[in-house]
């Protein structure tokens, strides 16, 4: 019984993942399409740009993972 509820608890920390990593994607992408207009330095909006990079192949990865099991 006891490798069942590590399962559950994989998929939990699983999915606790994937949402934080969309909403960094979200929050990363507008910063990095807003900041233009707020006059946010280029060296700011490059990160962001990053981080939605970073987001997205982790995203990526994590279903890629998922859809092989």
């Amino acid at each position: 019984m006891s490798n069942h509820n590590q399962v559950d608890q994989a998929r939990t920390n699983g999915i606790v993942v994937q949402v934080v990593l969309w909403l960094a994607l979200a929050s990363s992408a507008a910063v990095n399409s807003l900041g233009y207009f707020f006059g946010l330095h280029d060296t700011w909006r490059l990160a962001a740009g990053g981080v939605s990079v970073l987001c997205i192949a982790l995203l990526v990865a994590f279903y890629l993972k998922r859809r092989s099991r």
